[in-house]
């Protein structure tokens, strides 16, 4: 038997009794609280637990995973910093480039700003009420 093949058998084996002696020696008191929903350290109310996102935030994942790529293809570079010459520079200065014009064109069109909800609900306050909020401060 290869130690790679004990490895694995003996893992599985010791999971497994691990497993078996957490369900004959654990407590189980089961009641109502345990088996409420509780999010973010909150009880979670009838409704309220399950809104959309705006786009915004998916427009941010994406950027992310944009940038994150960025560096994942730019390190081949920066490991073969000895192999590479002047080519390689300007393929990686280019490649760069082009995904930093991408990314100042959406910081321009502002399509990285997030509307905060107490801007939105002051906008909808109607305006007697805003001037009445303005001479009172």
């Amino acid at each position: 038997m290869s130690s790679m093949t004990f490895f694995f058998l003996f893992v599985s084996i010791l999971a497994l009794v691990f497993l078996i002696v957490n369900l004959l020696l654990a407590p189980h008191n089961p009641y109502q609280e345990k088996y409420s929903i509780f999010e973010c350290g909150f009880h979670s109310f009838l409704g309220q637990n399950r809104t959309q996102f705006g786009v915004k935030f998916f427009i941010f994942a994406l950027v992310y995973l944009l940038l994150d790529l960025e560096i994942l293809l730019t390190f081949p570079f920066a490991v073969s910093g000895y192999v590479n010459n002047i080519y390689g520079l300007i393929v990686a200065l280019l490649f760069i480039g082009i995904i930093t014009i991408g990314f100042v064109f959406e910081l321009g069109k502002s399509a990285l700003k997030i509307d905060s909800r107490q801007v939105i609900t002051l906008l909808n306050v109607k305006s007697s009420n805003v001037t009445e909020l303005i001479s009172k401060s």
